[in-house]
């Protein structure tokens, strides 16, 4: 029993002495239910939608009053008014929002004369969750519109909210392919790179390491390049095998230059997380450690991105992190090239913030890893 309880003691007491371990197992839990619980809302918010009026008439009013409900209500979308009807199809494109109402000249004047006129809504598809809630609620709201007259026949004087999707259709798993590649860049960057260096004290071989003229940058660089070809790798066969699980062939949709453009996207994000990985690992010496930071890192950049959930429904305090989370740019970029066909224009504040963001990562890992005993 003695010897029993001496075994315990020992084990309580190298977890006592590990802090990291202690904090993290007890923080990892409360930052799960702050992240996932303001990730996942339920109800989706404060979509942006431009309505373009190009009838200025009291119907038109009334219909910019029920969705000023609507906004200020359930707080579902956040609407701005457009006068350009072509610019305001190129902010749908670019993402700027996600629905764009046009409400079309003589809406008014159809609507006192009982007639069944038509209010056109363009979707952005390529995030099938956002588009069918805008449509939803803004059927709700017009359909709230009333003329003032009788109709003479039950099928006049309605108000019909046509609905025009401006990509292909895609199914919900297949707006997940984004995310599933990052996931896979995120695993990747874990389990290559920094983590070899934990291995490798954790093993005792680091010790060799110091009888050789390697400085700290040819490992940090070396080990971050090999990270580099693996993950990649491991990235282009997941993308691959999951367009062909959710029946899209992406090699069909993708042109020369997007399909350039979404591997310097991988590039890019892989480098950054290989980098952070150096920052945040390059001074751990047990890989226990790495398990546990491993999910606690993967809710904090995944969740966040955009992958599932839409950005513009988070809290506003996790929409400032999402403008520093190098995932975001990530997914947004590769959901870009893949559903709507954009090129370097709608990518390249994604490249640019990727690239700058591997920059500093990769050379503060530099500074941090430490090459000694």
């Amino acid at each position: 029993m003695q010897r029993l309880l001496a075994f315990i003691e020992r084990d309580l007491r190298k977890f006592v002495r590990n802090p990291i371990v202690v904090g993290v197992s007890i923080l990892m839990p409360i930052i799960y239910l702050v992240i996932l619980g303001n990730s996942f809302q339920g109800e989706l918010k404060n979509l942006p939608l431009v309505v373009v009026d190009r009838d200025n008439g009291p119907s038109a009013r009334r219909v910019m009053e029920l969705l000023r409900v609507v906004e200020s209500g359930a707080r579902t979308v956040t609407i701005t008014v457009m006068a350009d009807e072509g610019a305001a199809m190129t902010a749908l494109r670019e993402g700027e929002c996600k629905a764009v109402l046009v409400i079309p000249s003589g809406f008014s004047r159809s609507v006192e004369r009982n007639t069944v006129v038509e209010l056109g809504i363009f979707l952005d598809n390529a995030e099938t969750i956002s588009a069918a809630t805008l449509q939803a609620a803004v059927t709700r709201a017009v359909t709230q519109l009333k003329s003032g007259r009788v109709a003479v026949r039950e099928e006049r004087g309605r108000v019909l909210l046509r609905d025009v999707e401006i990509y292909r259709k895609i199914d919900y798993d297949q707006t997940l392919i984004p995310g599933v590649v990052i996931m896979a860049i995120f695993l990747g960057a874990m389990m290559t790179g920094a983590f070899n260096i934990v291995m490798d004290k954790f093993l005792g071989v680091d010790e060799s390491y110091l009888l050789t003229p390697l400085t700290k940058m040819d490992m940090v660089v070396g080990l971050v390049v090999s990270g580099l070809l693996i993950t990649t790798t491991l990235a282009v066969i997941v993308l691959v095998l999951g367009s062909l699980i959710s029946g899209i062939y992406l090699w069909r949709m993708l042109t020369v230059p997007s399909a350039f453009y979404v591997l310097a996207v991988i590039t890019l994000s892989t480098l950054g997380l290989q980098g952070l990985m150096f920052v945040i690992m390059g001074r751990i010496n047990h890989p226990r450690i790495v398990g546990v930071l491993g999910g606690f890192l993967n809710v904090i950049f995944f969740f966040p991105s955009g992958a599932i959930y839409p950005v513009e429904s988070f809290p506003s305090w996790l929409k400032a992190f999402a403008l520093v989370n190098p995932e975001s740019y990530s997914v947004h970029a590769l959901r870009a090239l893949f559903f709507k066909g954009a090129g370097l224009e709608a990518v390249k504040g994604d490249i640019v913030f990727l690239a700058g963001f591997a920059v500093c990562t990769i050379v503060a890992g530099i500074f941090a890893f430490k090459r000694t005993l």
